[in-house]
């Protein structure tokens, strides 16, 4: 009869390859009785549960009655690696999307829960100095929680009705609206939905447009989740992908197809900006010592021409 040092090591390893420990078979096994072995598969649990923190893999044993039988089960890979955390980290302070006491809540939260300790002094000197220079955006508002409860309801296609001032508005508008997606651009985070009120959509001259009217979060002065349910065909559903691809700035509109020469340095950053450019033709530019490209573009509203502007002679529409 083995020990139990071995007899736990064994079942430890027949079960982290995969394998199914059933009492009955494993008592006759090891020369023991069954209630020895639930007490080696308690151990093997309470190990997991100590190492699982440290490994970043959180395991459990459970008991399967389908198969009679104990088996391991992965619950999530719990930790990032140290390099993944940094840039995540890099890209929370470059939104500049939260104000300083939220950044600040994240990044620690972030890097003490993520990062081994022996790593985290590392990771965050590696993000003081940026973190130290913040700069919060001016609207100082705290969002998150609101953020969360619209996300709720687009999940449980819940109607909203909200308060909106807009950037030109003085007072706040009352909408009821479809909420489909939340999505983040240049520093904020908006809603996209659907106006339900006919007269307001007429106003806005959108009877007949396929896309959402854009809200930034932020702006929202006051909202309500309604219990009313609208409905929601998957197969019209609103791909936030596809519209992100193809809008500028978070400036909606009809869709476009753009035609225009860059000549710019680098043509990798059109074609990152404008992720549906196409690279129709290439020529030399002898004077300018680099390549002219023709691009073609499909795009939402007018965001894009924003963008060309700031793009100087770089840029000439065809």
């Amino acid at each position: 009869m083995v020990d139990k040092v071995e007899r736990v090591l064994r079942l430890y390893s027949k079960l982290i390859n995969g394998g199914v420990v059933y009492k009955s078979s494993s008592a006759k096994e090891f020369g023991v009785d069954e209630r020895s072995i639930a007490r080696d598969i308690s151990d093997i649990r309470s190990y997991l549960d100590i190492t699982g923190p440290e490994d970043g893999c959180i395991n459990t044993i459970v008991y399967d009655r389908k198969i009679g039988g104990y088996r391991l089960e992965e619950i999530y890979k719990q930790k990032f690696t140290n390099p993944e955390v940094l840039a995540i980290c890099k890209i929370l302070l470059e939104s500049r999307a939260f104000t300083k006491p939220e950044m600040e809540q994240m990044l620690e939260k972030m890097v003490d829960s993520c990062v081994p300790k022996e790593n985290q002094s590392l990771v965050k000197n590696l993000i003081r100095n940026e973190e130290f220079h913040y700069i919060e955006p001016h609207h100082k508002t705290v969002f998150i929680d609101k953020m969360w409860d619209i996300g709720k309801a687009i999940n449980n296609h819940q109607y909203i009705e909200i308060t909106y001032k807009g950037i030109q508005g003085k007072h706040g508008h009352i909408r009821k609206i479809k909420p489909v997606a939340i999505m983040f651009s240049d520093y904020y985070f908006y809603l996209a939905a659907f106006i339900d009120d006919e007269e307001v959509k007429s106003n806005f001259n959108i009877i007949n447009d396929a896309n959402p009217t854009i809200y930034r979060i932020d702006r929202l002065k006051d909202y309500k989740i309604l219990d009313e349910k609208f409905c929601s065909p998957y197969a019209n559903r609103f791909e936030e992908g596809e519209f992100k691809k193809r809008v500028q700035f978070m400036f909606p509109g009809k869709l476009r197809r753009v035609h225009f020469e860059y000549r710019g340095y680098s043509v990798e950053a059109v074609l990152d900006r404008l992720p549906t450019a196409e690279i129709k033709s290439k020529k030399y530019d002898d004077n300018l010592g680099r390549d002219v490209y023709e691009i073609i573009a499909e795009v939402y509203g007018d965001g894009i021409d924003m963008w060309f502007r700031s793009q100087g002679e770089n840029v000439t529409i065809c």
